[in-house]
């Protein structure tokens, strides 16, 4: 059982909304690419519901989520896996990422959306605890997983759930978000 480590967020400073996985597969980690699976749905789905397009260079769609004010990490930073499965990684080797400091450097995040169970359970309960106060009035939505292991859900209900992210993005700005700068 090796372990693994997570990529570095993808994120500018004003993002509005953070789209968190548990932990990279084996096809991402080998291409160093968040869901490069070619049979995941991640980017399917974003281009379905966010216009990025699939078959652009990943360059290019990491610079086009940004643009639309979406942040992309993971919940982990680094644990102990067989594989690619969530269900693999060793509970007691789990180490979340930094999440106080990545809140601090992104003032404007409202809603951390998982992709899946395991992203969210693990945050509830090894990153929520640990947050200052401040951090923990985030609105917390689960998505179902975009993994080809999770194939209980047709694509078109994936991506169904998945406009949530839109609506999301829509509501900030009217909100007023899209203009509002933290002052400390």
């Amino acid at each position: 059982m090796g372990v693994v480590s997570s990529f570095p967020p993808v994120a500018r400073s004003d993002a509005l909304v953070c789209v968190l996985g548990s932990m990279p597969g084996r096809a991402s980690l080998d291409a160093a690419q968040y869901y490069a699976h070619p049979r995941n749905a991640f980017w399917p789905i974003l281009e379905s519901v966010l216009g990025i397009p699939r078959a652009a260079p990943y360059a290019e769609r990491l610079e086009r989520l940004k643009e639309r004010r979406v942040a992309l990490w993971d919940v982990l930073g680094s644990c102990a896996r067989e594989g690619s499965l969530d269900a693999r990684i060793k509970q007691s080797s789990i180490v979340p990422n930094d999440f106080s400091s990545f809140f601090t450097a992104h003032p404007l995040i409202r809603t951390l959306f998982f992709n899946g169970a395991k992203a969210e359970t693990v945050y509830r309960k090894e990153v929520l605890p640990s947050l200052p106060e401040q951090f923990r009035s985030l609105r917390l939505v689960r998505l179902p997983s975009t993994s080809p292991a999770h194939a209980g859900m047709r694509f078109e209900e994936k991506r169904k759930v998945w406009g949530s992210l839109e609506w999301a993005l829509d509501e900030n700005a009217r909100r007023g978000y899209y203009e509002c700068r933290s002052i400390f």
